[in-house]
Parts: structure tokens; C-alpha cells; sequence
């Protein structure tokens, strides 16, 4: 015998009523934090202003001299050594740029995960030539002009320094992890490492005109944990 309609509108009312408070009482996370995973925050500071470093000595260089802006050299990189062993997976990378623009690479720091491809399209309209002598990855893309672009795989972690054979001004660093626990800081110098499993970890911070600061961080479950820095000259 089906039940009478008001009775059957005051039971989906109260059904209704449950799910709200179940859902209210349901604990929040981050979006995008995966469960019992804690983050990593803080900030780099300068008690001085990093100088840029040493451009290339090329003597056949007519050209001005390029400077970074203040900003550019103050990006650092903030990575965890150790990483945790969840860090390694096979996740495919996507590719990333590295830009030419102004004769300048745009950015200067980029930071990415062993196996990331990094495109390097030239929109100057000057030609280029990207290489690089770094152990960690040799290469030397050849001479390319405007509109053109040309790519390079990264397997191995550690740092490459990039330059262009033609523009002894122009320089970048791209730093290669084997993990994905590393963030690089923002224009005001913040940075945010995400998804970290429990635990207590060295976290080090790198610029690449200041020797690297190191320091220790206690990461709670679903939890965050705030960490900064201040680079000082030595």
C-alpha cells in the first residue's frame, strides 16, 4: 500500500536534512591535497639583494649587455632532501617552456621533473642558438631563427645552466628533480609544497647567486607546517 503523498514528502525532507548534516560534519581539505598529506609554506627573503651572476666571457659579443630585474634574481627554488619514497612515480610530463624574448630566457629559473621535455621557441626576431655544457645535460640546439622552436628531454636530476651561442648576455638555470616535492617562489617570495606525506624532513632553499640555506620541517597529517628563509652573503 504506497504512503499517503504528505507522508512520503515529510520522509524525503528528513532524508534531505541528514545528508546536510553529513555533509557539514564531513572533514575539509584543500582542494587538490590528497587525504593525510600535509603542505609545506613559507617564504625566501635577502637581508642584500642577490647579484646576477658572471655573464659568459665572449669577446666576439658586440651586443649591450642584458641584465635580469630584481625580481628575476630573487626567484629561488624550495625542494625537499630526501624526498619521501611516494615522490617517484611514472606519471607522464607534459612539456614545458622556456622562452626567448627580448634576448632574454623567459623565465630565468624554471625547475621541472626528471623526464619533462622543454621547449625552447625563439620569438625574437634575432636568431638563436640554446646550449648548454652542464654534466647533468649537455646539448646544443644549433642556430634557429624567429618562429622556430626546438625541444630537449631531461632525465637526469641535478642543475643545467642554458645559454645562447650568439647572446653571451643570455642565461638561464633549469633545475631537474627526480621527486615533485620542490616549488618555485612567487614574485613576493612565497612558496607552497603540497601533498607531503607525514613526517619530519630537511627542506633546502636555492638561489642561484646565495649559497643554499637548509632547515627542518615537522609536517602534521592533513596539516600545514610554516617554514621561510633568509639568504644572507657570506
Amino acid at each position: 500500500m504506497p504512503l499517503p503523498r504528505p507522508l512520503r514528502l515529510w520522509l524525503a525532507l528528513g532524508l534531505a536534512a541528514v545528508a546536510l548534516v553529513q555533509l557539514a560534519a564531513a572533514p575539509q581539505r584543500t582542494p587538490g591535497r590528497r587525504p593525510g598529506t600535509g603542505t609545506i609554506r613559507g617564504s625566501v627573503d635577502f637581508k642584500v639583494a642577490p647579484a646576477e651572476r658572471d655573464r659568459r666571457v665572449n669577446p666576439a659579443d658586440m651586443a649591450m649587455p642584458g641584465q635580469h630585474d630584481a625580481a628575476d634574481r630573487r626567484r629561488s627554488v624550495v625542494y625537499l632532501d630526501p624526498a619521501p619514497r611516494a615522490a617517484f612515480d611514472a606519471r607522464e610530463e607534459p612539456h614545458v617552456r622556456l622562452d626567448q624574448r627580448d634576448e632574454q630566457f623567459v623565465p630565468h629559473v624554471l625547475a621541472i621533473v626528471a623526464g619533462t621535455v622543454v621547449d625552447f621557441p625563439n620569438n625574437d626576431r634575432t636568431y638563436h642558438n640554446v646550449f648548454s655544457l652542464s654534466k647533468t645535460r649537455s646539448f646544443d640546439l644549433g642556430r634557429y631563427s624567429a618562429g622556430r622552436s626546438k625541444a630537449i628531454r631531461f632525465d637526469q636530476p641535478g642543475i643545467v645552466r642554458v645559454f645562447c651561442d650568439i647572446h653571451s648576455h643570455m642565461s638561464a638555470f633549469i633545475l631537474v628533480f627526480a621527486h615533485r616535492y620542490f616549488a618555485l617562489t612567487d614574485e613576493d617570495g612565497r612558496y607552497h609544497i603540497d601533498n607531503v606525506p607525514p613526517g619530519q624532513y630537511t627542506v633546502v632553499a636555492w638561489n642561484e647567486a646565495m649559497p643554499s640555506e637548509t632547515g627542518i620541517a615537522q609536517v602534521p597529517e592533513g596539516g600545514e607546517i610554516e617554514l621561510s628563509f633568509r639568504f644572507e652573503r657570506r
